[in-house]
């Protein structure tokens, strides 16, 4: 009994490798993520715990000329709050209490986030903490930057580096 194998590529380009099992005729799919996939446009993931969302709508509001130059993904209540004020396009996950970190630590191991900006409060408790410690061990694991204030988020977006790997301006 041999397993009938196919390679190609999914509509976003990732490539995958379809395998029968003879037998049940059940069909696999598999991911062959050898380099990171990035999207055209970097993704920046931006996160603000409920004592911090202040915060970082106040920053986007400063930088929000940069930040529409990415494609933006941020947790519910967030995403939300920075479409609403800002008019920003952003693609939307769960609350995080109710998984969106571990959805966007799933972007990240997969290699769609280019950075994240996540706007921690080291006061507050979170009954989501293992779900935190998920989205920061993905970016430390696969090396992708992450700022946990204003200071940083600053560095990070105003880095030459960032910037001369965003597509110029129209």
């Amino acid at each position: 009994m041999r397993y009938g194998c196919t390679t190609g590529r999914s509509a976003t380009g990732a490539r995958s490798m379809h395998a029968s099992d003879p037998i049940s005729g059940s069909v696999f799919i598999f991911s062959l993520l050898t380099d990171s996939i990035m999207p055209e446009d970097p993704v920046l993931a931006l996160i603000a715990h409920d004592g911090k969302k202040a915060d970082l709508i106040s920053f986007a509001h400063k930088h929000v000329d940069l930040l529409r130059r990415f494609r933006l993904v941020a947790t519910g209540t967030t995403g939300q709050m920075l479409a609403d004020e800002l008019d920003l396009d952003v693609r939307r996950y769960h609350s995080g209490p109710l998984g969106g970190d571990v959805q966007i630590a799933a972007r990240i191991v997969e290699g769609n986030v280019y950075a994240v900006v996540f706007f921690i409060d080291p006061l507050g408790k979170h009954p989501h903490e293992p779900d935190i410690q998920t989205l920061l061990r993905a970016c430390n694991v696969h090396n992708v930057p992450i700022a946990t204030n204003e200071s940083t988020a600053k560095l990070l977006l105003q880095k030459t580096a960032v910037q001369d790997s965003l597509p110029p301006e129209e």
